[in-house]
């Protein structure tokens, strides 16, 4: 295959990628989650690099950090505890935070 054919789609691939990170941003913004969590730095709460790096490769990190936003918790990355976010942030916007997280 013609290696200027593969241009557009790795082009439009990443431009797809880059807005979905924008968006993803937002709505962490949106959330609050910023306000404790930096992306490659701790804030009060851990880096999501670090939370990326930590659960890289657990199977079960999607399900455990989904229910952590949800519900809250504390002791894991320290004294300072996780204000539950549901239901003042839908599921569905969750589980994106998180997917996104994971994605880093």
């Amino acid at each position: 295959m013609n290696a200027k054919w593969l241009i557009a789609p790795i082009a439009a691939a990443a431009l797809f990628v880059s807005g979905q990170a924008s968006a993803d941003l937002d709505l962490a913004k949106k959330s609050g989650c910023l306000a404790c969590h930096g992306i490659d730095k701790k804030i009060v709460g851990p880096s999501w690099h670090d939370i990326a790096t930590k659960y890289k490769d657990d199977t079960g990190a999607r399900d455990l950090l989904i229910d952590k936003v949800k519900k809250g918790g504390k002791g894991t990355w320290g004294p300072a505890p996780m204000p539950p976010f549901s239901p003042r942030v839908s599921d569905v916007n969750i589980e994106k935070l998180v997917d996104f997280i994971l994605a880093l």
